[in-house]
């Protein structure tokens, strides 16, 4: 059973289609790249699997269980995890505090339980949360204070705590510098490695979407124009023909 199933999904404002008829699967431990010049509906695509929007038609399935109605939270409640383009951390609080709060929010605990040092099972996944991104060691920093890499491995965590079995990841590396990169890049590869979850992302960054993705989809114009392995679909007639000027 495909971990996260796109059937046949449209989405149009007006008369203008955005997302027009696609279907894209991901499998368990899978890392699906979805790539396209500016305007080709990544983002809208995103929306519409996260729940921020609604499809004209066609269906979302997260494992067998059909979402496409399904609000945003709800939606993470049943393992579909997504960041955004733009940082989302509690600068005044720890990197171990952000941590916490969303660990607690998906128990459905109250908040104010960090504060009491006797809830050990707490503090070990979180603890285990922080290592999986290699942050353990800014445990203690406040999370304003930490270079963008690092704020992205911490979104990457907050991920995490909701225990997830899909995560939608739009453009990771956006704004973060050349030197922080291949740290990322290598948590990023651990989200799959044997972990059962699946992962699909947006990135303009076609070094990373080689290095990382068993396949690569393709919107041109809101349609799926192709879907392989990166070879397949760097050496695409068709996509070389739609990119031409544009650049991947």
């Amino acid at each position: 059973m495909a971990a996260l199933t796109v059937e046949r999904v449209s989405w149009t404002i007006g008369a203008v289609p955005i997302v027009h008829d696609v279907t894209l699967h991901l499998e368990p431990d899978e890392f699906v790249a979805l790539i396209g010049p500016n305007g080709a509906g990544k983002t809208s695509l995103f929306n519409l699997v996260s729940g921020l929007r609604r499809p004209n038609s066609g269906r979302i399935l997260l494992g067998g269980d059909d979402i496409t109605a399904q609000a945003p939270h709800r939606r993470a409640r049943h393992g579909l995890g997504r960041t955004f383009q733009t940082s989302a951390v509690f600068g005044s609080l720890t990197v171990a505090g952000n941590v916490a709060l969303a660990v607690q929010a998906r128990r459905g605990g109250a908040m104010r339980a960090w504060r009491r040092r006797s809830d050990r099972d707490l503090t070990l996944r979180v603890a285990e949360i922080l290592a999986e991104v290699r942050l353990e060691h800014r445990a203690g920093r406040t999370a304003g204070s930490l270079a963008h890499g690092e704020k992205r491995k911490l979104e990457i965590a907050l991920l995490l705590a909701g225990e997830p079995r899909v995560l939608l990841l739009d453009e990771p590396m956006a704004g973060v510098s050349t030197e922080d990169v291949p740290a990322l890049v290598e948590v990023i590869r651990g989200l799959t490695a044997g972990t059962g979850r699946s992962v699909l992302m947006v990135e303009h960054h076609m070094e990373v979407v080689l290095d990382l993705a068993d396949r690569v989809a393709v919107l041109h114009h809101g349609a799926l124009l192709a879907c392989d392995t990166p070879a397949a679909v760097m050496a695409d007639a068709f996509v070389q023909e739609a990119y031409l000027g544009e650049g991947l």
